[in-house]
């Protein structure tokens, strides 16, 4: 029976395939040459030493013990073409996955997405980078693989219980993504290798029979008698074939955060939607290496260690401000989904190569907050949240500047003479923005800033600028479902799926929500 080890490796040793070997043969009490194989399960980086280590779960396997890996998931697919249908309204790692599921499970997934595919994609962000151009329908968030695919790709979840995780990174493995994500503590793939694993994934719908249309904008539901019976769409460019029926036999929408158009419509049709609280801030960036002097205490990172990142929360006032979606090595890129926003959100490449290091810096948003805008019902903290859009993007200059105050001078409620340094594309440029966010939200993240502070020495610098708005965070509307079968309460056959339903946050909390809708799906129409 193998033995389960625990290895305590130096950075520059973890590469180091027979060191490793060496060390796990101690451990266990064996000659290294008699280990037949070692499985590495975990590992995790320690940096609250002065020496930084890594933490690394394993199991020896001895003379006459054969390590048997599992079958690959796609082994199990069949060809579906022609069979029960369901459709997938988004691309999302919340609809892909749910895609896949469907096609282990023997149902033809067809996925709808007002935006483009990866590559067609590429050309809009960089019109709203270089431009300010924004496209509502293919931006940072709307698109194949939705807001994960070109915004980080980090995949740690806290979401143990709500699925099956070493599923979904098999799956994302299995299509391209470097096996590593299966054993390190905190995942990431990386925008730029996120979309050749997003369309590999396309792929493998199309191949086993599922379909997938681009630029297909959902206008409308067809509802016969409490139960939905398919979508219809109009085409999001000028060249589209014109409006679409899909029928099918049930509809999951997995639309993602930002797609307000839905939640209307939902409203409009009389299926009932709720307000969920949500987070609204700032987005904060560092020099990468004062954030690596600060976490690993050295001076100069290590070649083998990776670019530090940081996790804070504090309360204010009874409200939590927590630091959100932390991208060490990144860029801070423009993410608004029309016109007339500054809407910004974090990335990182597979590197983590940038000289900076930036996150959100946010405070939660509840019921009790949004008196002011209790006239819009079960819409007002999206209005909250587009409104603060539009307020900062009226005070510039009618492009995708980023209003931005050094972080000492934000805390002080003062205007920024010049500003840091940043990797934001569009350029940043000294704002008020102490004034024009939502007098609370500003109290709050004032207060939570200066305890980051305290909480780690030197992040209070005027290296680092604030930068607005980091609205996106999570939806402001959750879509109702039953617990047992994840269907609407009030629609037959409607599965509201992911985080644009409220119930995500995340690639592998969205992927796996997608996965466990699939199954509620046919367990309900087709067990």
């Amino acid at each position: 029976m193998p033995q389960l080890i625990e290895l305590v490796l130096l950075p520059h040793e973890r590469d180091n395939q027979d060191l490793v070997r060496q060390k796990a043969a101690r451990q266990a009490g064996i000659p290294p040459e008699q280990i037949s194989h070692l499985e590495i399960l975990k590992s995790s980086l320690d940096a609250r030493s002065r020496q930084p280590v890594f933490r690394v779960r394993a199991e020896v396997f001895g003379p006459g013990e054969v390590f048997t890996p599992e079958p690959a998931i796609l082994s199990g697919f069949r060809p579906v073409a022609g069979k029960k249908k369901v459709i997938i309204v988004g691309a999302g790692p919340a609809g892909y996955f749910a895609a896949l599921e469907l096609l282990e499970l023997g149902i033809q997934p067809v996925v709808l997405d007002r935006g483009k595919d990866v590559q067609l994609r590429r050309r809009d962000l960089k019109a709203i980078q270089q431009f300010g151009e924004v496209n509502p329908h293919s931006n940072y968030c709307f698109g194949e693989g939705g807001a994960g695919t070109y915004s980080d790709g980090k995949l740690y979840t806290r979401s143990l219980k709500r699925g099956n995780v070493q599923k979904a990174l098999k799956l994302l493995v299995e299509h391209g993504a470097k096996s590593d994500i299966l054993t390190e503590a905190h995942p990431h793939i990386g925008s730029n290798k996120l979309p050749g694993v997003v369309q590999n994934i396309r792929q493998t719908i199309l191949q086993y029979g599922g379909e997938v249309h681009f630029e297909q904008c959902v206008t409308d539901f067809i509802l016969k008698e409490g139960r939905i019976l398919g979508v219809r769409t109009e085409p999001s460019t000028v060249n589209g074939q014109g409006s679409m029926e899909f029928l099918a036999d049930a509809v999951i929408l997995a639309t993602g955060h930002s797609a307000r158009d839905i939640y209307r419509l939902l409203h409009h049709k009389g299926i009932r939607i709720e307000a969920k609280p949500f987070a609204l801030g700032v987005r904060v960036e560092h020099p990468q290496p004062l954030i690596d002097s600060i976490q690993y205490k050295q001076n100069q990172r290590a070649e083998e260690l990776p670019a530090a990142s940081y996790s804070l929360v504090c309360q204010v006032g009874g409200r939590g401000v927590f630091s959100f979606c932390m991208c060490p090595g990144g860029l801070i890129v423009p993410s608004a989904t029309a016109p007339g926003e500054i809407v910004v959100n974090g990335m990182s490449m597979s590197r983590r190569d940038s000289p900076f290091a930036n996150s959100g810096m946010v405070t939660s948003v509840e019921p009790e907050d949004l008196a002011p805008w209790a006239k819009h019902g079960v819409f007002a903290a999206m209005e909250l949240q587009t409104e603060v859009e539009q307020r900062l993007f009226a005070a510039g200059d009618g492009g995708q500047k980023g209003p931005a105050l050094r972080l000492p001078d934000f805390i002080q409620g003062k205007m920024s003479t010049d500003l840091a340094g940043s990797s934001y594309i569009p350029g940043l440029y000294p704002a008020p923005i102490h004034e024009l966010l939502p007098g609370f939200i500003y109290r709050r993240l004032r207060e939570g800033l200066a305890d980051f502070g305290r909480q780690m020495r030197g992040f209070l610098t005027a290296e680092a600028n604030v930068v607005a708005t980091e609205s996106r965070t999570s939806s402001p509307i959750r879509i109702p479902r039953d617990p047992a079968t994840l269907m609407h309460p009030e629609v037959q056959g409607l599965f509201p799926c992911g985080e644009g339903a409220g119930y995500a946050g995340g690639i592998i909390s969205a992927a796996m929500d997608g996965q466990n809708v699939a199954r509620a799906v046919v367990s309900w129409g087709f067990g």
